[in-house]
């Protein structure tokens, strides 16, 4: 699936499935013949918060298949670094050749350096989403504490909620995870957070795929990813640094 809320490039390759996400929030908009993530069960109407988790609800719930991954409308696996963005883009037989390896593809290991996936998330964010999540998995499934709490303390983890995997698998992590994020989803209120940090469900979801993945000892494979818009690294870089020596930004 490719997580789209608005018209822009598509690949050709029929191995991509283009689903419009919070299709509900948008009734009267043309959403260019790409799948709804409002028909059937889905959680359209959670779109704001939980961001392309909506299209993986949906898939989850509607779609019959042996492998189902995600990606997003300007970021896609590469199968490799040179040429042109669009010609970098992984196809069919690349993602294929990866599922001969192992039944799940990650995104390339992203690293903080100076900071920790709690620091960089709470210097981003706010503490009380973790807390809860923390909490949440203690009650719940402490059995995935000791990962959680490891991977907390690393500089570095699996971004983007970007994922192939077996279904048999895909069906495990969904469960899994939708049960903690309805539950978290109860436990904080959101309502005077920004509008980025209301996508808090979507953020703590990328945290939690590492978490899932050592706790069942799934065997993965990496592929790089490649962005269709610029990065704007240096200002990215800046922000961060002035989240980790200043604390949050306002707004």
């Amino acid at each position: 699936m490719v997580a789209f809320h608005k018209d822009y490039w598509t690949p050709k390759d029929t191995v991509y499935f283009p689903v419009w996400c919070g299709a509900c929030r948008q009734p009267d908009v043309a959403t260019y013949g790409f799948q709804r993530d409002d028909v059937g069960n889905s959680i359209s109407d959670r779109n704001p918060s939980f961001c392309e988790l909506t299209a993986l609800y949906w898939a989850w719930k509607n779609m019959d298949t042996e492998y189902l991954g995600l990606v997003h409308y300007r970021r896609y696996f590469a199968q490799c670094w040179t040429g042109e963005k669009h010609s970098r883009i992984a196809n069919r037989e690349a993602l294929m050749r990866m599922l001969e390896m192992a039944p799940v593809i990650l995104p390339r290991t992203r690293h903080y350096w100076i900071d920790t996936n709690y620091g960089q998330y709470v210097h981003a964010h706010h503490a009380e989403d973790l807390a809860q999540t923390r909490a949440i998995l203690s009650i719940k499934c402490p059995e995935y504490l000791p990962a959680y709490d490891a991977s907390m303390k690393r500089s570095s983890g699996h971004r983007f909620n970007m994922f192939v995997m077996r279904c048999d698998l895909l069906d495990a992590y969904c469960t899994w995870i939708f049960e903690i994020l309805f539950e978290l989803e109860k436990k904080l209120d959101i309502s005077h957070y920004s509008t980025n940090d209301q996508r808090v469900f979507g953020f703590v979801a990328e945290r939690l795929m590492d978490c899932w993945i050592e706790t069942n000892h799934i065997a993965y494979t990496e592929m790089p990813v490649v962005s269709l818009e610029s990065q704007h690294w240096l200002k990215k870089g800046s922000t961060f640094l002035m989240r980790r020596f200043r604390g949050k930004t306002a707004g």
